[in-house]
């Protein structure tokens, strides 16, 4: 008797155990989870080709009627600020937040930042340290003659363009709003490393908005950040703070926000100065 309860014992616990990796196999199913595309497109201004990772809105149809806002993000690569920028613009242009309309976002991946996103510097000490920077004009040409167009001709887009750009994309983001202001309706700029050059991005007169368009919103934020890399004595809060008063000198019309984020510094003010943009985006307020 002992014997046939062993055995029916040892049965049950052979079935039980089957009947467990069978439920294992069955529940372990498993699928990538998107939250965008990466296309590669050729650059005949560059010479190469970039590659693009883009998010798209929950809904966005490429057959409807519904265009979107796009926000174009320099250091856009998977490994850099694609990720969490794609996720702050999905949280704030939800139903129960609304501080953004619900945006397509073009994170253009980098290649060599210091060459795309800085114009030339006649300081030696930036010559010999940086030897492959000074091409700006070139990304910036590649961004209104190529990007642009090629978006603009492959999704559902409409006129309001945003640029975001950081430390040295902030310095980017400067030029194009001094010397092409036409290209983007909205700017985020953040921390930018305007002491490139002793500073000769700030001394230059901005060029006029174009008349009869919409009124440019410029967000310039900054964190705890303290005395500049450059070859002379500088701050990054003074250079912040500079770069709004002039904005508000030449361009009275336009409403520029000065952010400074003390609790933060340079390798940490990006994600908040993001989401504080964006509410000052989505208050419509100076």
């Amino acid at each position: 008797m002992n014997k046939l309860l062993l055995i029916g014992l040892l049965c049950l616990s052979q079935l039980q155990g089957y009947g467990q990796k069978q439920a294992a196999k069955q529940t372990s199913k498993s699928s990538p989870f998107v939250i965008g595309t990466t296309e590669t497109m050729t650059s005949a201004v560059l010479g190469e080709n970039r590659v693009l990772n883009i998010y798209l809105p929950e809904g966005y149809d490429p057959k409807a009627a519904t265009r979107y806002p796009v926000i174009y993000l320099l250091d856009g690569s998977a490994d850099e600020d694609f990720i969490h920028v794609a996720g702050l613009v999905q949280y704030c242009s939800f139903e129960w937040i609304k501080w953004l309309p619900k945006s397509i976002v073009v994170g253009i991946a980098n290649i060599d930042r210091k060459r795309d996103f800085t114009f030339p510097s006649n300081v030696p000490e930036e010559q010999q340290k940086y030897p492959t920077t000074g091409h700006s004009d070139k990304f910036i040409s590649f961004l209104s003659e190529e990007l642009i167009p090629y978006i603009d001709a492959h999704y559902k887009t409409e006129q309001t363009k945003t640029i975001i750009g950081q430390s040295l994309g902030g310095l980017l983001a400067t030029e194009i709003l001094m010397k092409q202001p036409q290209l983007f309706n909205q700017y985020i700029i953040i921390s930018p490393s305007l002491w490139w050059n002793e500073g000769s991005i700030l001394l230059q007169p901005p060029t006029p908005f174009p008349q009869g368009q919409s009124t440019r919103r410029i967000y310039i934020g900054v964190g705890k950040e303290g005395s500049t890399p450059g070859a002379q004595p500088g701050n990054m809060e003074v250079d912040a703070h500079l770069l709004a008063e002039i904005m508000r000198g030449a361009h009275p019309e336009a409403l520029v926000h000065m952010d400074y984020l003390q609790e933060e510094d340079h390798a940490t003010a990006m994600h908040q100065a993001l989401l504080n943009a964006f509410k000052w985006l989505g208050s419509k307020q100076p």
